[in-house]
């Protein structure tokens, strides 16, 4: 069996450390991204700036502590982030007259400055973005999914009227649905979050949900209506085209260095990392491989391709390092680089070079003359190929037959038998938390969300037996 059938936590550890992209610190569940692993986020980062830019946001920073009285004036957000908060009691040797909090997220800190902000209708929409680090004291860490401080954008908006603001909420879900998966090649599952899973403090939470080789959901990403609680709570009101004073509609929008992690559980396979061409810190290696130190042409031709690669901004790298070419195949590898590109003396003679693409087993040889044009589509092509991968997959493992308790746990009791993933299934709920929190309780299946396209309608509550009032997707999450 293989490691990542058989061990995935430990696949994912050794492959991310392997590869060179973080390193544990002495502060429990805080990590060190090193420069291949904080390159990921910064194309991520670049690619989500671009298009929160397009729609007319900007970026602002607010403080990351926060006075532990402005949770207590929107109490179902205190109640939902309290026990992860981390605290900060005392200053220069003196002990603070108010705690602070480091941000679990920022709703509250904004809120309380845009009621001093906003003053009329003129100054709606406010559109606005941050990316920050988080805290969120978790007993159970996983790099890059779970830690205790992680980095995100968080995107906090305020609006006219109902309408308006929903249509915010719904249009930062499409975008971050758009990224996942034309960027990451990460198939999603879009929809509302139940009650009992929405965002502390929101009238509706809609998210991404993503499967893991493993079968586990990642939630990818989420954006909120937050209705008038926070304005309510911060007093944020405007004086409307009527002369009258009345709150503001907010919304709030997140997605996170998990979709690191995501990535990485997505396409990795046994040998290790495997990036989509879009986020790869180095697209493509060169590699010279015989006795190419007694001839020099060689390199003189990988700098010539060097430089044609670099100047269509493809990030490239030359390996001329006194490492055999099996290591430096295997090293690369590792780190999941797209492409890589061989030359030796008999290339050199046939006018050719042996491209090999890391999610494929075989080499391809490519005219000298041609190679640019060559891995231009190469890469193109292999991002689709790990999208469709990955959707077949996530096809493949997401249930739709199942529709009663007992039907899932014979499904858990063949998957655990057979040594299979059990994946998610999509089940039909009455609408009753009872019902949801039994069927975690029994299988530890939550809900990921409430699809807008599922694939069928359920009619059936997969715990009571009742009419389903929701088809939803179940499945076991990070």
């Amino acid at each position: 069996m293989s490691q990542q059938t058989n061990d995935f936590s430990k696949w994912y550890i050794d492959t991310i450390q392997k590869a060179d992209l973080m390193d544990y610190t002495p502060v429990r569940g805080c990590i060190a991204f090193k420069p291949d692993g904080y390159e990921l986020w910064e194309h991520i980062q670049s690619e989500m700036d671009r298009r929160f830019k397009e729609t007319g946001h900007r970026n602002a920073y607010f403080p990351m502590l926060i006075p532990e009285s402005f949770f207590q004036k929107e109490k179902d957000h205190i109640e939902g982030f309290s026990p992860e908060l981390p605290w900060v009691t005392e200053a220069a040797g003196e002990k603070l007259e108010e705690r602070l909090a480091l941000r679990p997220t920022s709703e509250t800190m904004i809120g309380h400055l845009y009621s001093d902000w906003i003053k009329s209708y003129r100054d709606l929409p406010v559109l606005i973005n941050q990316w920050a680090n988080v805290f969120r004291w978790e007993k159970k860490t996983l790099p890059f999914i779970r830690t205790s401080e992680f980095l995100w954008q968080e995107g906090h908006t305020a609006h006219v009227d109902e309408e308006d603001a929903r249509k915010e909420t719904m249009q930062m879900l499409n975008i971050y649905k758009e990224v996942v998966e034309n960027f990451l090649a990460i198939p999603v599952y879009d929809g509302q979050k139940t009650p009992s899973e929405r965002f502390a403090g929101a009238v509706d939470t809609y998210s991404i949900e993503a499967m893991m080789k493993d079968g586990k959901a990642v939630q990818a990403g989420t954006s909120h209506y937050l209705g008038t609680k926070f304005a309510e709570a911060f007093d944020i009101k405007y004086l409307n085209k009527e002369n009258k004073h009345v709150h503001v509609h907010t919304t709030s929008w997140g997605t996170s260095t998990r979709l690191i992690g995501s990535v990485i559980m997505v396409h990795g396979d046994e040998q290790g990392l495997v990036l989509p061409p879009t986020i790869a810190p180095t697209q493509v290696v060169l590699i010279p491989v015989g006795p190419w130190k007694k001839n020099p042409a060689i390199i003189e031709k990988l700098d010539e391709i060097f430089a044609a690669l670099k100047a269509k901004g493809i990030r490239v790298r030359l390996d001329d390092s006194d490492q055999s070419p099996g290591y430096k195949f295997n090293e690369w590898e590792l780190k999941g680089v797209p492409a890589r590109i061989e030359l030796g003396p008999r290339d050199l003679e046939n006018n050719q070079v042996l491209l090999k693409m890391r999610d494929e087993s075989d080499k391809q040889t490519v005219d000298l003359n041609s190679v640019v044009e060559a891995i231009e589509k190469e890469l193109k092509v292999m991002q689709t190929r790990l999208y469709d991968k990955a959707k077949a997959f996530r096809d493949a493992n997401s249930h739709t037959h199942i529709d009663s308790l007992e039907q899932l746990q014979q499904h858990l009791s063949d998957s655990e038998k057979n040594g299979t993933i059990p994946g998610w299934i999509l089940a039909g709920w009455c609408g009753d938390d009872a019902c949801e929190s039994n069927v975690k309780e029994q299988t530890k299946f939550t809900t990921r969300n409430i699809p807008f396209n599922p694939p069928t309608e359920k009619h059936t509550c997969i715990n009571c037996g009742k009419e389903a009032k929701h088809t939803v997707w179940f499945g076991r999450a990070y």
